[in-house]
C-alpha cells in the first residue's frame, strides 16, 4: 500500500478561486478518473463527452486550461479547440492523442494546442503536464498556505497536523492520505475504486474493503464521540461534510 503523496503546493488562480479545467473525453471512466486525479489538486472539474458539449461549457465556465481528446463522436478536437480559441484565445489546451497517431500531435500542436500526451497515460503525468502549462499561461499562483478546512475538521498538509474543533488527531500515512483526499473534496460522494486510485494508487483487484476498513479507522478518530463527518452512501461511496450542529443524525457505518 503506497500513499500517493504531493510534493507540490496547490494552484490557484490569481484571486485565490480554485483552478478551472475542462476535461474533454468521450470515454467516460477515463473522463472520470482524470476529473478524480484533478479534484484532488483541488481544482474544479467539467467533463464533457462530444464536441458540442465541450464547446457550451467552455463558453458557461471559463476554463483555465482544457484536456482534450483528438477522436470524438461529432467533430475532432481541433475544430473544438477552434471553437474555444475564438471566445477565449488564450486559454491553454493539452491534447490526449492516440499512441501511434504522430500526425494528430503535430496537427494539434500546429493548429495552437500548447501540450500533449498519449494514452495510455499516467495521472501524475497529466496533473505535471497542467501545472506546466497553468505556470506558463499566467494563469495560477501559488497557494498562500497548505491548510484544509471542512467545517471543524483542520488539517496542515505541510506538518501533517490534524485538528477536530481543538483536539489534535494523530494518523496514519494512509489515514493521512485518505482524508486528505476527502477534505479535499467536501460534499462529493466518492466510490471505492476513484479512492482506491488516488490513495493507494493501483488496483486491489476486488479487494475494495481495504477502503471500509481504513474508513472505520478515521470514524474512530474523527467522528467517535462526535456529530459524523464522514457518511456512507449505500451502493455509491462516500462523502465527507461537515458536522450537522442543529441536529441528531445517525452515525454511518462502512
Amino acid at each position: 500500500m503506497r500513499p500517493m503523496t504531493d510534493a507540490t503546493e496547490t494552484l490557484v488562480r490569481p484571486d485565490g478561486s480554485p483552478i478551472r479545467v475542462l476535461v474533454v473525453d468521450d470515454e467516460q471512466m477515463l473522463a472520470d478518473l482524470l476529473a478524480s486525479a484533478l479534484r484532488y489538486e483541488g481544482w474544479e472539474v467539467t467533463t464533457a463527452g462530444t464536441g458540442i458539449a465541450a464547446v457550451r461549457a467552455a463558453q458557461e465556465t471559463d476554463p483555465d486550461v482544457v484536456v482534450l481528446d483528438i477522436m470524438l463522436p461529432d467533430f475532432d478536437g481541433l475544430e473544438v479547440m477552434r471553437r474555444i480559441h475564438g471566445h477565449s484565445p488564450d486559454v491553454p489546451v493539452l491534447f490526449l492523442t492516440a499512441k501511434d497517431a504522430v500526425e494528430d500531435r503535430v496537427a494539434g500542436l500546429t493548429a495552437g494546442g500548447d501540450d500533449y500526451v498519449t494514452k495510455p497515460f499516467s495521472l501524475e503525468e497529466v496533473v505535471a503536464r497542467l501545472r506546466a502549462l497553468l505556470r506558463r499561461s499566467g494563469a495560477s499562483s501559488e497557494k498562500p498556505d497548505s491548510l484544509l478546512e471542512v467545517g471543524d475538521l483542520r488539517m496542515d498538509e505541510d506538518s501533517h497536523e490534524v485538528w477536530r474543533g481543538e483536539d489534535e488527531i494523530r494518523l496514519t500515512a494512509t489515514e493521512f492520505e485518505l482524508l486528505r483526499y476527502l477534505m479535499r473534496n467536501p460534499r462529493r460522494v466518492l466510490s471505492k475504486p476513484q479512492i482506491l486510485d488516488r490513495v493507494w494508487n493501483y488496483d486491489f483487484g476486488g479487494q475494495a474493503n481495504i477502503v471500509e476498513l481504513y474508513i472505520s479507522y478515521l470514524r474512530r478518530k474523527i467522528d467517535k464521540g462526535r456529530e459524523p463527518m464522514i457518511h456512507t452512501m449505500r451502493g455509491v461511496g462516500y462523502v465527507l461534510k461537515p458536522a450537522d450542529t442543529t441536529s441528531a443524525s445517525p452515525r454511518s457505518t462502512p
